[in-house]
């Protein structure tokens, strides 16, 4: 009964809206994206260990930036988080090292797996909410802060769990859920610097627009890093408990379509275009945020006829 309790537990009011919502998401084929052979050599087997996928991911990172592709924005904090719960593992924070090296190299080759399958142009086996995701990016439109939560999203709200079922959260599975929330400190140190590298290397006028609205990244976070890993623990837990079908595929049908509506809102956020177009204009340093204001404001005058 334990297990259907924490089933109940997983339909809380936002999952199920962001769920409702992936129906209404559309996976355009890239036209004019072409297979770089150098990604497909760099991400062809599985990560091996934290190194390994710390390496690549690096790798990856610096590859993509060099030609401009904004798939780059995702494996710039995701090699900083990497490189963040390997130090963690190092410095004995966790009760079970194995385990969580295993836990980091098994979360991180879902994204590699994405990635390769995109890459390689087999669009369909792309799981959805990164499917969105890359679609954003290789348009390259979209707000840097939008690239970096349809990241996040597709790797915490769907991976996520996928990696704990993989695992295994058994035995002595308080041992590792403690583990598995003690990443939640790790990630909470990076915030500041992780959003110092996006200003860096992609949007300098990120900082302005993040310090007028106050923590501009919660716009675009469905569900908090936090709030999507403890949900994902239990995502695993049912699916490790509860072993009645049906009761399964629902679970999974919740998580997959959760995920993706997540990602229908952040790609596409209900806020008005010319709204968008000055942001993305003040993140990338190329109007002050008060011109932007005044654009805005002479937009909405235009709109309302006044």
């Amino acid at each position: 009964m334990a297990g259907y309790a924490a089933m109940v537990r997983l339909f809380d009011a936002r999952r199920v809206r962001a769920a409702l919502l992936a129906a209404r998401v559309t996976a355009p084929t890239p036209d004019d994206h072409e297979t770089d052979p150098v990604f497909v050599d760099l991400l062809d087997t599985p990560f091996e260990t934290v190194d390994d996928a710390h390496d690549r991911l690096r790798a990856l990172e610096r590859r993509l930036r060099a030609a401009g592709d904004r798939r780059a924005v995702f494996p710039t904090i995701y090699t900083r988080m990497t490189h963040a719960v390997r130090a963690a593992i190092d410095d004995g924070r966790f009760a079970d090292p194995e385990w969580m090296r295993r836990y980091t190299v098994t979360f991180a080759d879902y994204y590699r797996r994405a990635f390769l399958t995109f890459e390689r142009g087999a669009y369909a086996a792309v799981p959805a909410p990164w499917r969105v995701a890359f679609d954003v990016a290789v348009a390259g439109d979209a707000l840097v802060a939008q690239d970096a939560f349809l990241g996040i999203n597709a790797h915490i709200n769907y991976d996520l769990a996928l990696t704990l079922r993989d695992l295994g959260i058994d035995p002595r599975r308080a041992r590792k859920r403690a583990d598995h929330d003690r990443i939640d400190d790790v990630l909470a140190g990076l915030v500041d610097a992780q959003q110092a590298a996006l200003v860096d290397l992609y949007a300098p006028g990120l900082s302005a627009v993040d310090a007028t609205f106050g923590r501009f990244d919660e716009a675009f976070s469905l569900f908090s890093m936090t709030e999507g890993r403890a949900w994902a623990w239990r995502t695993a837990a049912v699916l490790t408990d509860v072993r009645a079908a049906p009761a399964r595929a629902v679970t999974r049908w919740l998580h997959r379509a959760a995920a993706t509506g997540g990602a229908r809102v952040i790609g596409s956020p209900p806020i008005d275009p010319a709204v968008l177009a000055a942001l993305r204009r003040v993140e990338r340093d190329r109007l002050s945020l008060d011109g932007a204001l005044d654009a805005l404001t002479d937009h909405l005058d235009a709109a309302s006829g006044t």
